[in-house]
């Protein structure tokens, strides 16, 4: 008999919150929603969001992927992801005759606006993020002479501004609040006059989430976090995780990723995902490990979560248009 098979108690802890959040919900009900009002295809620029299962639902249904708004064909309807887009992007649609649907979540729009307020106010931004990531380059459009990426508190010493005096800090939505933190404090260190945003960056979602993960951690030999490799809130999880405690913490994304040899000396397994996850992808999780003698289940709650966002204001219009001409024929 296998480690696995003598360890005991043998129990799964569910995160909670997690999965899917407002800004994720709406970004995908507004391709679901485009599909039906407008028919297919209708066109998404990047990942609508990062999760491999999502997009090939959403693929299935008449959506098609494109990395650049050039892809489009002139006059079709596009839809921008829910990480955000530059000005020049909103510009090439405009000159490409595009209809535009924009699903950027409202925590991201937010950080824009911050970023051409500061913009206007002489500011240098120094945005802590990871570089490449797509609401890092669209929150740097927003101000791009303006705007030093700052990739973790190792990165706090090699930035340059104009004036010291002169400097605000914004983030990613998606990361380590633990680490941001950090960066804010390294940052701080050499530019004593460092402005705040006036709210925090980090969305609800993404703390909630890392929260929930901590509170398993602490007594969890495994954690096993659900989503795509290219999700940073999903891969966040993770390092935290193991920050907090966790023996090991692995990123799945689906049930097929899971290695049984995982489970070796495992008495306790936490298991949580990340915010743009469908909570069939969890339910499947938790099948599997019942299968492999974890059907003790306990959810441990540490928030409750209620907001949602209304779709964009240009889709809502066209499906309030469509139903009045239904009712009216």
């Amino acid at each position: 008999m296998s480690s696995a098979e003598t360890a005991a108690p043998r129990r799964v802890l569910l995160a909670s919150p997690r999965g899917y959040c407002a800004g994720v919900d709406r970004a995908v009900q507004t391709v679901e929603r485009a599909l039906e009002r407008y028919g297919a295809p209708v066109y998404v620029r990047k990942q609508i969001v990062h999760n491999s299962h999502v997009v090939r639902t959403l693929e299935a249904r008449g959506a098609i992927f494109v990395d650049e708004t050039a892809e489009v064909p002139e006059g079709a309807v596009v839809v921008f992801s829910a990480h955000g887009v530059a000005p020049v992007v909103h510009d090439e649609a405009l000159a490409r005759g595009l209809r535009t649907i924009d699903a950027t979540c409202p925590l991201v729009t937010k950080v824009h606006a911050e970023a051409r307020r500061f913009d206007r106010e002489g500011f240098d931004i120094l945005l802590i993020g990871h570089e490449g990531h797509e609401e890092v380059i669209g929150t740097t459009g927003e101000a791009p002479e303006r705007v030093h990426l700052v990739d973790g508190p190792a990165g706090a010493a090699s930035v340059e501004v104009r004036d010291p005096a002169k400097v605000a800090w914004l983030s990613q939505t998606t990361l380590s609040v633990d680490e941001t933190l950090e960066t804010v404090a390294a940052l701080r260190a050499r530019f004593p006059l460092l402005m705040d945003p006036p709210s925090d960056d980090i969305c609800y979602a993404t703390q909630n989430r890392q929260v929930a993960v901590k509170e398993i951690a602490a007594v969890s030999e495994l954690v096993l976090v659900v989503g795509s490799a290219n999700s940073s809130n999903s891969l966040r999880l993770v390092e935290v995780a193991k920050d907090a405690g966790a023996r090991d913490a692995r990123l799945v994304d689906d049930v097929s990723h899971i290695d049984e040899a995982w489970l070796d000396g495992v008495g306790t397994i936490g298991v949580t995902s990340g915010a743009s996850v469908p909570e069939s992808l969890v339910h499947e999780v938790l099948g599997w490990l019942a299968g492999h003698g974890f059907a003790d289940v306990e959810e441990v709650t540490s928030a409750e979560e209620h907001l949602t966002f209304a779709l964009p204001p240009e889709l809502r219009r066209d499906l309030r248009a469509g139903t009045a001409a239904t009712t009216a024929s």
